[in-house]
This record gives structure tokens, sequence and C-alpha cells, in this order.
């Protein structure tokens, strides 16, 4: 107990905001400094859905939460909370610097009022990676990882990075791919990728990654379910070299080819 009170004196002294990584959402996916940082804090903001998450992380926690699109306000008042002497953990899921708190932190500190305070990122597993490990192994070369979200970047941005990544062959990790409002770009990029690797390439479909609900399946772009598909979802589009095999989706990246037994 005193060497956790000099801790948070220390944390204190400098001024330190965490954004705090929870993963995918399996609470065995958190990794232990996260854990940490959280058990030391006094307060943690997020957003409210995550912190229904995992109740049992926030018992005895002032809680800061709101909403989508309060992320602003959620961040301005966990700084405030860190200026008046308070641990403060900013909360995000998959990984707090990949679409999620950390950046907006950073860029709120640029701000006179809160340019004492220190930005320390705990980083966590990725959406991504966790979808990829549900499916196999598709992410073994180079990937690009897309949102379709247009919530803050326009619908002409997405779609240029869709077609750039389609036309140098990368697999692509998709996040926030369909919403009841928004339906036209998971379409644009569906048949982007499909003209240019073939309605046979492999794309991985996973639902509620790490969680209780968890789904997953295989399918091919020529045939994609574009039903199936929510915020809740991520999708991983192979490209030429990606098969599935044994029920399992991976890319290859050669090392048969360079290592592999040569017959005389």
């Amino acid at each position: 107990m005193e060497l956790l009170k000099k801790e948070k004196e220390l944390i204190m002294e400098k001024k330190i905001i965490f954004a705090v990584s929870l993963g995918p959402g399996g609470s065995d996916l958190i990794t232990p400094r996260a854990l940490d940082i959280l058990e030391k804090s006094d307060t943690v903001a997020g957003y409210i859905n995550y912190i229904r998450l995992f109740p049992e992380l926030f018992k005895n926690k002032k809680i800061i939460s709101n909403g989508m699109r309060g992320e602003i306000e959620r961040c301005e008042q966990a700084l405030k909370a860190a200026l008046e002497g308070e641990v403060v953990s900013v909360i995000s899921s998959g990984d707090a610097g990949v679409y999620a708190m950390a950046g907006l932190l950073m860029e709120l500190t640029e701000r006179d009022e809160f340019s004492e305070i220190e930005v320390e990122v705990v980083p966590g597993i990725t959406a991504a990676s966790t979808a990829a490990s549900i499916l196999g192994a598709p992410l073994m070369n180079d990937f690009a990882v897309i949102s379709l979200s247009d919530l803050m970047t326009p619908q002409e941005v997405i779609i240029h990075r869709i077609q750039k990544t389609a036309e140098a062959g990368f697999v692509c990790a998709v996040y926030n791919p369909a919403s009841r409002r928004r339906q036209s770009l998971i379409k644009v990029c569906i048949e982007t990728f499909m003209k240019h690797y073939g309605p046979d390439t492999y794309v991985g479909i996973v639902k509620n990654a790490a969680r209780a609900n968890q789904e997953s399946l295989v399918s091919t772009l020529g045939e994609f379910p574009y039903d199936l598909i929510d915020m809740n979802t991520i999708l991983i589009i192979g490209n030429r070299q990606t098969v599935f095999r044994n029920k399992k989706m991976y890319t290859l990246r050669g090392y048969s080819e360079k290592y592999g037994k040569k017959e005389n």
C-alpha cells in the first residue's frame, strides 16, 4: 500500500494522464500494464459502452463517461481532473493509439490550460490483430488498415485510400465497415478490391471479436455477405497470396519458395 501511494504521488507530481488500452473485449486480453494503471487510477474516463464492458475494473473509481461524439468533452473533463491532482485513465478499446483517444489527448494538451500535462500511452491488443488470430494468420506480410467511418474522414479520402491499397496489393484490415446509416462505402470497398484481386479472393469476417457473442466466417469477395456487416465487425481482405486451408485463412509470405527443399 505504501508503494502504491508513492507511485500515485509521483504520477500526480508529474501531472501524467494515461491513455489506457483495454484490448478487443476479453478480460484475459488486457495487458498487466493496463491493469496496473487502472488500479492506481482515481478517475476513469471512457465511452459509456466501454465502461459497462468491465464494471469490475472500475469499482470505487470516479467515472467520466458519455456517448458517441462526446470525445472532446470527455477528454477535457479528464484533463481537468488530472490538473486537480487525480490519477486519471482515459480508456479505449483495442489500442488507445489506433482510432482512439491517445491522439486527441495529445492534441488537447497543446492548449495552454493543459500544457503541463504529459500523456502516457498504455498500448493494447488491436481489433485487427485479434480478428486475424481468430481467422488464422492473414496479416503475415505487408498490410494496410482502413476505417470506413466518414464521421472524421471525408468519403472521397476514404475511397482514394481504398483504391491505392488495392492497387498496391496489400492485405487490408477494415474497421467500421458499415452501420445502419452507412452502407455505400462497404460496397465501394469490396468492389474495388474485387476489381484488383478477383472475385475468388478470401475475406475474413469477425463480429464481436474476443467477446461472448463472437462470430467469424471466411467468404470471398464475389460472395460477400453484406447483410451480416455492422459496426462491431472487422474485415480482413486477403490478397493473391492469401489461402484458406484446414479452416484457416492465412497469407503466404514465401518461406516455402525460398527455404523449402529443392528436388535434384
